[in-house]
């Protein structure tokens, strides 16, 4: 009974979707990309300078999700902290924060649907002709050379963790190392600047 209501209310709210636990994902990171849009919370953003390398931790957690790495890439473009290394560290900690949250929620609420999409016939052609081209193993080194590039840049840490998260076996240890390193570079990087 209670697996024909499931699956009742399943069919009822996401009746076209293959996948709805992505589509969800992804309306939601719309949604939050128009909740900033408000000046208030833009202004919030913009004044975590005033907190020194608090500012940094904070702006670090928003440097993670694409929908605030904008408003934390000019934080830190515009901060002029006392010590650009020890700012970045303190970034570099608040985005790891965050991309384990990320990598978390996806590796235990999205696994059911990213094993349906490495099974779909468009996935598995996709692997094999670059597989042949490339090889496997040059092919794993560039899906994680990808997803470090897309950590450690103010682009959306979503892609890169989805990536790691979903399409290997990672574990958050792991992650943790390569999530910190990545966005500390990113963020010292745009101290620099």
């Amino acid at each position: 009974m209670a697996e024909k209501n499931k699956k009742f209310a399943r069919n009822f709210f996401f009746i076209h979707f293959k996948y709805p636990k992505l589509l969800v994902f992804c309306l939601a990171i719309l949604a939050a990309y128009f909740l900033l849009q408000n000046r208030d919370v833009g202004f919030f953003v913009s004044h975590l300078g005033e907190l020194s390398y608090l500012g940094s931790f904070i702006a670090g957690i928003f440097f993670a999700f694409g929908f605030t790495a904008p408003f934390s890439a000019a934080f830190f473009l515009e901060a002029i902290p006392k010590n650009i290394f020890i700012a970045a560290v303190f970034g570099g900690l608040g985005a790891l924060i965050s991309d384990l949250i990320i990598f978390r929620f996806i590796r235990v609420s999205f696994r059911d649907e990213f094993e349906g999409v490495r099974k779909e016939w468009a996935v598995r052609r996709l692997n094999g002709f670059a597989g042949k081209i490339l090889g496997k193993k040059l092919l794993s080194y560039l899906s994680f050379a990808f997803a470090f590039i897309l950590i450690a840049s103010p682009l959306p840490d979503e892609a890169g963790v989805v990536l790691l998260a979903g399409l290997t076996d990672l574990k958050a240890r792991d992650l943790a190392i390569i999530g910190f390193v990545c966005n500390t570079l990113g963020i010292l990087f745009l101290l620099a600047v």
